[in-house]
């Protein structure tokens, strides 16, 4: 619903509703914001009024943050402000002016005020939003600038309805807020360095029993005490994606310098974070045939093709990428047909219980015919019993990782292997 959604003034508001209340509940929190301007509008058109608008109360001012309108200059903005003391808002919460006034000119207490003879202001409604605490977060107001004598307690009532209905909009935007104020605290007390470790967990090729990599596992010890992609999901949804995994990858490829040279480090990379250039300044002068950059299975890539022309320069220096979790969906294919990976590294879901599983075996045997005739490698993770390893030995599998062949390690039990 906008504006032009309603012709004309609505008989019966409350038929209104539904929808509103199925716009709210059926959309997610960003939603907000339109769902009120669609009760401003109803409203509004209901009470044949010319402006409708939501106010907050903050710092002895009066802010419009929702305004819906017919006239052609609005008095109003949202964002502006005025004194609170001069308003109409605040005489009607603390009971100086009466919440439904069919002529303002009629009211002495409301002809103290400039601005209903300036704009002039005729008929005006306003009733308080409170929040679960009791607190007054504001008003839900409509004024016109001419009298209305039809008005009476019903819209006085179905004003009251709207206004309830906004204050739980309101709470959940303000609660939305809090929370994502939060994750952003808790997310910028790990971006130091000293909050979180890297680990290394061995990455060996079967012919020969060598390591030939390690993948960069980062760990947290800030509390709450979560998985490590759990901050990582907070810090995207608040902005901070960049700055927590280039800080991560950072300490990561610190520990190159003390692996031999024929060594490579996998870290793992968003895709966010490639097509935003943020990858190749966190590499600078990195020997990149020593790094291998590892796109999950769970995070889209709305445009290959601009992927693939960002990461270009990266792979012509050297750089290899490997597609992780595939086999865990859908998209771990599409990564690997669009993306043409160095590497293919199969789910841990996919490894668990291959020995026995036909399916987990044929799907595994494909990837590995892909990875033959189009020249990738194949490495298995997750590898956890003797089991497992002799049935990828059996599919050709060549490079595998996980508990059975070596925990994650600080980078000097690591280094150590060699």
């Amino acid at each position: 619903m906008d504006g032009q959604a309603i012709s004309g003034p609505v008989a019966n508001p409350l038929s209104l509703i539904p929808y509103v209340f199925l716009s709210a509940s059926s959309t997610g929190e960003g939603a907000i914001d339109e769902v009120v301007l669609d009760a401003l509008c109803a409203i509004r058109l209901h009470l044949d009024m010319e402006v409708a608008f939501v106010s907050e109360f903050a710092e002895g001012r009066r802010w419009f943050r929702y305004v819906d309108s017919a006239l052609e200059i609005v008095p109003i903005a949202v964002g502006g402000s005025d004194p609170l003391e001069l308003s109409y808002c605040q005489r009607v919460v603390d009971g100086r002016l009466p919440e439904l006034i069919q002529d303002a000119a009629q009211f002495p207490a409301a002809l103290e005020l400039a601005v209903t003879t300036a704009l002039p202001v005729g008929a005006h409604l306003s009733v308080p939003i409170r929040l679960t605490n009791g607190q007054i977060y504001g008003t839900f107001c409509c004024f016109s600038t001419r009298p209305n004598l039809t008005l009476g307690d019903r819209d006085l009532a179905i004003m009251h309805l709207f206004a309830d209905f906004t204050a739980r909009q309101i709470r959940r935007e303000l609660e939305t807020e809090r929370i994502r104020r939060e994750m952003a605290q808790r997310v910028t007390t790990v971006l130091n360095p000293e909050a979180f470790t890297i680990v290394y967990q061995p990455i060996v090729r079967l012919s020969d029993n060598r390591v030939v990599g390690f993948e960069a596992l980062t760990r947290f010890w800030s509390r709450p005490i979560r998985s490590p992609d759990v901050w990582f999901a907070e810090a995207t949804q608040v902005g901070l994606s960049e700055e927590l995994e280039m800080a991560a990858i950072a300490k990561a490829l610190g520990g190159l310098a003390q692996l031999p040279d024929d060594v490579y480090v996998a870290i793992n990379v968003s895709p966010d974070n490639i097509l935003n250039g943020a990858i190749h300044r966190a590499l600078g002068q990195t020997p990149l045939q020593r790094v291998v950059l590892e796109v999950t299975e769970h995070v889209a890539i709305p445009d290959y093709s601009q992927f693939g022309q960002r990461l270009a320069p990266l792979r012509d220096r050297g750089i290899r990428l490997a597609v992780d979790d595939a086999g865990a969906g859908y998209a771990s294919f599409l990564h690997i047909l669009q993306l043409n990976p160095d590497i293919i590294k199969l789910d841990i879901g996919l490894i668990r219980h291959i020995d026995t599983d036909v399916t987990r075996r044929a799907l595994a045997a494909a990837l590995v015919g892909f990875s033959q005739e189009t020249g990738s490698t194949i490495v298995a993770e997750g590898v956890e019993t003797p089991a497992e390893l002799n049935a990828l030995q059996q599919l050709r599998v060549g490079t595998v990782q996980g508990y059975l062949l070596g925990h994650p390690l600080p980078i000097s039990e690591a280094a150590a292997l060699f």
